[in-house]
């Protein structure tokens, strides 16, 4: 029940509906995507302190996730309505897209600007920084760099956090605007990350597949089938958790707390020969998720800072982990 109501996520692209308060005493962005490759087995050494194998090679399952540069196109700003406590854009900048680019983002964002004077809304966004409460900018992912073999981007916002003070949040933001931004810019070996995704879509199904619900007996007990649940209640009060036939999959979903294993910009080490099943070569950087993640290969993935981090986390006090061996390449020595 904690997951209804099991419909169709509402886009591909997963909306992040929190985002947590860190402090890393530099600003920087608190999210970032990707596109899932594929899995592979790893060998690391356990660095749990309170683990019986603390000290010892263990092999685990892990995600690659090719994470090509995002390009930052506007940046927005966000003050709190005190009547109801919503946020509301008070302004926007935008940089001047290149052509090329253009005729794929404006299938994202009909409304976009022919022209737009940089410099005067920033001008202007800096006159508003007193009563602005959040930072965010305006993404967009590169899939033509990537082996995902798409031209569309995606357009997606991020917020800018690190740092309590807006003024900071801001002129970092500003410094973004018509750059490309790197995973490695924003995360690191050895964190914490949490995963937000559409998981894989299996259309409708039946309450034996989308609930478990028991088989009732095929030889007796039942007269208009087997693979269906008792009665349902007296019409019309039927309650909502009653099982019933209905979508299954193509939910958005979050998993918390993922270790990043590994950030590289050297895609042709993780790729295996031939390229991963149904997705190809990894043409740009990745990140090695340990364990793994919602979702088809060439889906989107968003990563975030972990909303709930274990009481003993610290985010200035992460070690990466040794990886001693890859199972597609079988990559030795690298930590």
């Amino acid at each position: 029940m904690a997951y209804y109501p099991r419909k169709r996520a509402s886009d591909i692209v997963p909306r992040i509906r929190n985002w947590p308060v860190i402090d890393l005493g530099k600003p920087t962005l608190l999210g970032f995507v990707g596109y899932k490759a594929g899995m592979v087995h790893v060998t690391m050494v356990d660095d749990r302190k309170t683990s019986p194998f603390f000290g010892k090679e263990l092999i685990k399952a892990a995600t690659v996730v090719e994470v090509p540069p995002l390009y930052v196109v506007g940046l927005r700003a966000y003050a709190i309505n005190p009547l109801n406590a919503e946020l509301v854009s008070v302004g926007e900048a935008w940089v001047n897209i290149p052509n090329d680019v253009r005729k794929y983002i404006t299938r994202r964002i009909p409304t976009l600007p022919e022209k737009f004077d940089t410099d005067k809304a920033l001008t202007e966004l800096q006159g508003l920084l007193d009563s602005v409460s959040y930072i965010k900018v305006i993404a967009m992912t590169q899939p033509y760099k990537a082996g995902v073999g798409k031209k569309t981007p995606e357009v997606l916002e991020i917020p800018v956090g690190g740092v309590p003070a807006i003024d900071e949040q801001f002129k970092y933001a500003s410094g973004l605007l018509g750059k490309e931004v790197k995973p490695v810019d924003i995360f690191k070996p050895g964190q914490l990350v949490d995963v937000i995704g559409v998981t894989k879509g299996k259309g409708t199904q039946g309450v034996i597949k989308r609930f478990g619900v028991k088989e009732l007996p095929r030889w007796h007990k039942h007269r208009k089938g087997s693979r269906r649940t008792g009665t349902v209640g007296p019409k019309p009060a039927v309650m909502y958790t009653q099982p019933r036939m209905g979508q299954m999959g193509f939910h958005r979903r979050t998993e918390y707390n993922k270790r990043i294993l590994r950030i590289s910009d050297n895609g042709s080490e993780i790729t295996p020969k031939g390229g991963f099943k149904h997705y190809g070569i990894i043409r740009s950087s990745y990140i090695l998720i340990e364990g793994s993640t919602p979702g088809v290969v060439k889906r989107l993935i968003a990563f975030r800072y972990p909303i709930r981090p274990p009481f003993n986390y610290d985010l200035k006090q992460v070690q990466a982990p040794s990886v001693t061996w890859v199972s597609t390449m079988g990559i030795s020595g690298v930590s």
